[in-house]
């Protein structure tokens, strides 16, 4: 397994909370498991105590995409760091699942779920992921949603560093409300012009009046 694919850990840690919305999906031991995905065993150990040291580490998590999303790129890796050093990867040569066309194992790096509980076991592998993706592509690949008030987390991996939304379904609502937006302006100023060119024009009566000579 790549270690590019632990990175998603963190954005799935990340994106269980919505601030400006108000919205926490972390609220149970259940929601904590879901979050391994297919890593059963690991999941298996999470207990009551694991949702509020989830959160925690989520807090933490997103600090480091404020921090990149701001351009503050040292606090970024400064935050990382501190997680990598407050939990440590077990980094493991692993060939299970993959064979060459002899049958061999295809070796690669595998980061070993860490044995003390849940929460230490899922930090470690979400840091250490993320810590790969920055280095690896940069601190300006590590977003926060601009469809206001979404503010997901999301990696960036486009050819051009270009992305701004976590998702399509945001990227198609930021557009329709910039559209939306530029036709009330445009909506306005047509108004403005109008009412400063009727301003500007004399009325019917004085456009009527001729100079009076009968009595001359």
């Amino acid at each position: 397994m790549e270690l590019a694919y632990y990175s998603d850990y963190a954005v799935r840690l990340v994106n269980t909370e919505e601030p400006a919305r108000g919205k926490d999906a972390l609220t149970s031991v259940e929601a904590v498991r879901d979050l391994f995905g297919p890593s059963q065993s690991a999941a298996r150990r999470a207990t009551d105590a694991d949702v509020t040291r989830f959160r925690s580490v989520r807090g933490r998590l997103r600090a480091v995409f404020e921090a990149a999303d701001a351009g503050e790129e040292r606090l970024a890796v400064d935050l990382l760091n501190s997680l990598l050093l407050e939990f440590p990867v077990s980094p493991q040569i692993s060939g299970h699942d993959f064979r060459d066309d002899d049958g061999r194992p295809l070796w690669h790096m595998h980061l070993a779920d860490h044995p003390s509980n849940a929460t230490a076991g899922y930090a470690a592998i979400a840091a250490m992921g993320l810590a790969f993706h920055l280095t690896e592509y940069g601190v300006d690949r590590l977003g926060l949603c601009e469809a206001a008030p979404c503010r997901n987390a999301y990696l960036d991996t486009s050819t051009n560093r270009s992305r701004r939304y976590c998702s399509d379904r945001c990227a198609t609502r930021a557009n329709v409300a910039a559209y939306r937006a530029r036709k009330r302006l445009e909506a306005d100023r047509s108004e403005r012009t109008g009412l400063a060119a009727d301003s500007a024009q004399p009325s019917s009566a004085q456009g009527d009046r001729r100079p009076d000579l009968r009595g001359r």
